[in-house]
């Protein structure tokens, strides 16, 4: 047996370390990012990258920002945790912000985008059951989807790949096309009485980066009110401020019955929401449905200082004006190399998604951006994916783009 050693806090960590502590179920990029400042990290040896990525659409006001941090500080001065045997301040200051903000009368606090999900989909099968009996169970979900890797919410979502490999799947989940209303009129006109919900992305991000048209929601939406289901909105990842509108439901025209909220509520400290209204949250009992850590003060008095900060028109026009600069930069670097056959996306989420002479080689896209300061995401294999802090300044989309454009070039 080999010997053990023990690394102090302040002992050397390598990235090579990872392989040796950790589970084998990430592919971690070989930049170790040590430290990160508005729109830019630095890695372990010093070298400067521009965010393109945002931590997955989780950054939404950069790295370190100082109103952040002294939302942080101050609270953990006073009070990190008290479980849900009690309630704190922050908590319910942070539900009040999310009711006057949306729809919403009832807020649950989680601490992911699968709990505030798996919260969402459990609510609606109990909603259904007290109201309209034990046949209404169905869940309509859809093909490419991504709503969390809990074991209910990764059968929910639509990519086999996830879910595949863990034994039997719960059933009453069926999935159906993208952004075709013609098949969900279809199926609620043969099993309507059946669904007691239907869960949605208004952008479906892992699927490649997908907006889903007006048409496409307002057919949900009809579907749900002739036949007593609920609609539930996946804004994990279109959510606060993503989309130039605090939830993208308010540009799409249709009021959800449920919404989800987490990775930008935070800014980057864990914390995730369910909302809904008052008549639906009723089905949540006392005991019915809980979380350790949800409602932590630490993570509330954060996202409240988050909301403050991007709830604002300034905010939101700017998130549209930088939006437009940057798909016009990138239609630019396309016609020069012309390796993009679709540029799209709301807001500042944006998909790129590679042609047929580069299909497949957004990785590689990826890897050249990294090694020429530029950090990007990809949504599956053919698809390069954009998501900076909402905060980023133009004079720094323009320098991103100058860094993508060097990288696609020496490809």
């Amino acid at each position: 047996m080999p010997k053990k050693t023990t690394v102090g806090a302040r002992a050397s960590v390598t990235r090579e370390m990872y392989e040796q502590v950790m589970t084998p179920n990430y592919a971690p990029a070989a930049i170790m990012p040590e430290r990160g400042e508005g729109s830019r990290l630095w890695d372990a040896d010093g070298k400067e990258y521009l965010d393109f990525a945002g931590g997955i659409a989780v950054s939404a006001l950069g790295h370190a920002h100082p109103q952040l941090i002294k939302a942080l500080t101050d609270q953990a001065n006073k009070l990190w945790h008290v479980s849900n045997f009690f309630t704190n301040k922050p908590a319910i200051r942070l539900a009040k912000m999310l009711c006057d903000a949306t729809f919403a009368e009832r807020v649950f606090l989680a601490n992911s985008g699968a709990e505030a999900n798996e919260a969402a989909l459990k609510l609606a099968r109990r909603y259904a059951l007290d109201k309209h009996g034990v046949d209404k169970y169905e869940i309509l979900a859809f093909d490419h989807a991504f709503h969390g890797r809990t074991w209910f919410t990764v059968c929910v979502g639509g990519q086999p790949k996830y879910s595949d490999g863990f034994g039997p799947k719960p059933g009453g989940i069926v999935h159906l096309p993208f952004n075709d209303a013609a098949a969900v009129k279809q199926y609620f006109a043969q099993q309507g009485d059946k669904v007691c919900a239907v869960i949605v992305e208004p952008v479906q991000g892992e699927a490649g980066v997908i907006p889903a048209t007006p048409e496409f929601v307002q057919a949900i939406r009809e579907c749900c009110d002739a036949h007593n289901a609920l609609m539930i909105f996946d804004e994990i990842q279109t959510g606060v401020g993503r989309c130039a509108a605090l939830y993208a439901y308010q540009k799409l025209g249709v009021v959800p019955d449920i919404l989800t909220t987490a990775k930008a509520l935070g800014g980057g400290f864990p914390i995730s929401a369910m909302l809904t209204t008052q008549e639906i949250a009723s089905s949540l009992v006392v005991g019915a449905h809980g979380s350790t850590f949800g409602g932590n003060p630490l993570a509330c008095a954060v996202a409240c200082k988050v909301l403050e900060l991007i709830n604002t028109p300034e905010m939101l026009s700017g998130v549209e004006t930088k939006s437009h600069q940057m798909i016009e930069g990138l239609k630019a670097i396309n016609q020069k190399y012309n390796v993009f056959d679709d540029i799209r996306g709301v807001g500042l989420l944006l998909g790129c998604e590679m042609n047929a002479r580069h299909r497949d080689r957004a990785r590689e896209v990826l890897s050249a951006c990294a090694d020429n300061g530029l950090l990007v995401l990809v949504a599956g294999p053919n698809v390069v994916r954009l998501a900076p802090p909402l905060n980023i300044s133009e004079s720094e989309i323009n320098h991103g783009l100058v860094l993508m454009d060097n990288a696609i070039q020496n490809l």
